[in-house]
C-alpha cells in the first residue's frame, strides 16, 4: 500500500460531504472529520508535489486575493496554494478599484467573482467588522450564482480575520502532528499560548484565539497566559472550554508566563493587542477620532512597556519539559537584539528553532489548497487516485 492509499483509506473514513461548494471562516464550525479531512488532503498534495506529479485539478480560473492588513507569509502561501490546483492569482487592489467611490459589496463581490473560483480575504484590523465582511461577500456570491450571474461559486477562505486566522492555526497543528508522530499523539501535550513583549501595538487577537480554538480539540492540556489586562475574546474562550470538555483535555488560564513554559511541550510566544483596546480602536475609527488613536497607541505601548519581562529567554525554555519545548511562531517575531531593542524572543532561542519555524510556516501552502480542494472536489478520493495514477510529471526532468 503507498502512502497516497494510506491518505484515500483514511478519507474514505471521513464525512466530507458539506466542504463541498462550502467556505472556510471558522475552524470551530467545522466538524473533526472535516479538520482531519484538510490535513490529509493537505499531506497528500505535500506528497504529491514531493515525488513531482502535477496536483492540478484545475486548467483555468481566478484565486482572488484581498489583504487589507500587511502580509508576506500568508499572502505568498495563498497564491502558492491557488497555482499549485491550476489557478492563477489576481490580488484586488481596493485603492485601484471601484471601492473607494462607494461601490457595495454586493458589486464587487459578483464583479470579481465572473472565471474565480476562490476569495480569499485577510480582514483583521477591527473588531466585529472583519469576519463579517468575509460572510457579506460570501452571501453576495451565492446570490450571484442562485441567480445565473456567476456560472459557478466561488469559495471564500478566511485567510485571518478578527476572530481567527483558521490558515495559520491549522498548518501550526500539522506541523505539531508531524513533529509528533501523528494527531493521536497530541493527546495530553501541554502547550502555553503565552503573550509577549512587543515594541509595537494593535496586533490581532486571531492567532492566539486561533491556537486555543483548535488545539484544544486534539485533547491537548492548552494553557494561556497573558499580562491582566490583556485578555481575548470571552466567546472564543467558551469554544475553548467545550472542546477541552469533549475532547479529554484542559483549556487554563494564568497571569504568569513561568506558571504557562513549566514542563511545557510546546511554546508559542506571540503578542497581541487587548481585546478591550482593539474594540477602543474600532469605535475611534469608525467615527474618525484620529487624535483619539494616537493617544490610545501611546497608552498601549506604554502598557506594553510595563511587560517587559514576558520574553521568550534560555531562562525561560529551561521551564520546559526536558528544557526542550518546540518553540513556535507564525512570524515575523520580534527578536530582541536583532528586529528590536526588546521584544517576544530572545535571539539565541529564535535561531536555535529556525529550522522548525520555517518548517512551521511551509505547512500553511498545503492547508490553504486542502480548504480549495474539498470545496471545488466532490469526490477527493476519485480525484486524488486519479492524479496519482495519471502521474503527470509537475516538471519534466
Amino acid at each position: 500500500m503507498t502512502l497516497m492509499d494510506k491518505y484515500i483509506e483514511k478519507l474514505n473514513d471521513l464525512d466530507l460531504k458539506d466542504m463541498y461548494n462550502n467556505d472556510f471562516f471558522l475552524t470551530w464550525e467545522k466538524s473533526d472529520d472535516e479538520i482531519e479531512g484538510v490535513f490529509t488532503i493537505a499531506e497528500a498534495l505535500r506528497e504529491l508535489r514531493k515525488n513531482n506529479i502535477s496536483p492540478k485539478i484545475f486548467d483555468s480560473g481566478l484565486g482572488i486575493s484581498l489583504f487589507r492588513d500587511n502580509s508576506t507569509r500568508t499572502r505568498f502561501s495563498f497564491a502558492s496554494a491557488c497555482n499549485l490546483l491550476g489557478l492563477e492569482v489576481q490580488d484586488l487592489d481596493e485603492g485601484k478599484s471601484q471601492i473607494a467611490h462607494g461601490e457595495t459589496v454586493r458589486e464587487t463581490a459578483n464583479m470579481i467573482s465572473f472565471m474565480a473560483d476562490v476569495i480569499g480575504i485577510r480582514d483583521d484590523m477591527y473588531i466585529g467588522k472583519g469576519n463579517t465582511y468575509m460572510r457579506e461577500v460570501s452571501k453576495a456570491v451565492q446570490e450571484g450564482h442562485n441567480e445565473g450571474v456567476l456560472e459557478q461559486r466561488p469559495t471564500l477562505v478566511n485567510l485571518q480575520c478578527d476572530i481567527d486566522h483558521p490558515t495559520q492555526a491549522m498548518a501550526d497543528a500539522l506541523h505539531l502532528i508531524n513533529e509528533f508522530g501523528g494527531i493521536e499523539n497530541l493527546k495530553g501535550k501541554k502547550i502555553a499560548m503565552t503573550w509577549a513583549y512587543s515594541p509595537s501595538y494593535g496586533k490581532p487577537l486571531s492567532v492566539p484565539q486561533g491556537i486555543i480554538g483548535l488545539l484544544t480539540r486534539f485533547g491537548m492540556d492548552v494553557v494561556l497566559a497573558h499580562p491582566e489586562g490583556y485578555e481575548v475574546m470571552s466567546d472564543v474562550e467558551e469554544v475553548a472550554k467545550k472542546n477541552a470538555q469533549k475532547s479529554g483535555g484542559s483549556f487554563t488560564k494564568t497571569n504568569s508566563m513561568e506558571e504557562a513554559f513549566k514542563d511545557a511541550d510546546v511554546v508559542y510566544p506571540k503578542s497581541w493587542a487587548p481585546y478591550i483596546a482593539m474594540e477602543k480602536r474600532t469605535d475611534l475609527y469608525g467615527n474618525g477620532d484620529f487624535e483619539g488613536i494616537d493617544k490610545l497607541e501611546k497608552d498601549l505601548l506604554a502598557q506594553n512597556a510595563n511587560h517587559k519581562d514576558w520574553e521568550c529567554t534560555e531562562e525561560m525554555m529551561k521551564l520546559t519539559k526536558n528544557g526542550s519545548a518546540l518553540y513556535l511562531h507564525c512570524l515575523p517575531a520580534d527578536i530582541t537584539g536583532v528586529s528590536c531593542e526588546a521584544g517576544e524572543v530572545a535571539a539565541s532561542v529564535f535561531d536555535r528553532y529556525r529550522d522548525p519555524l520555517y518548517k512551521e510556516a511551509s505547512f500553511k501552502p498545503y492547508i490553504i489548497a486542502a480548504m480549495i480542494f474539498l470545496s471545488k472536489v466532490k469526490n477527493p478520493q476519485e480525484i486524488l487516485a486519479k492524479l496519482e495514477n495519471d502521474n503527470k510529471a509537475r516538471k519534466l526532468k
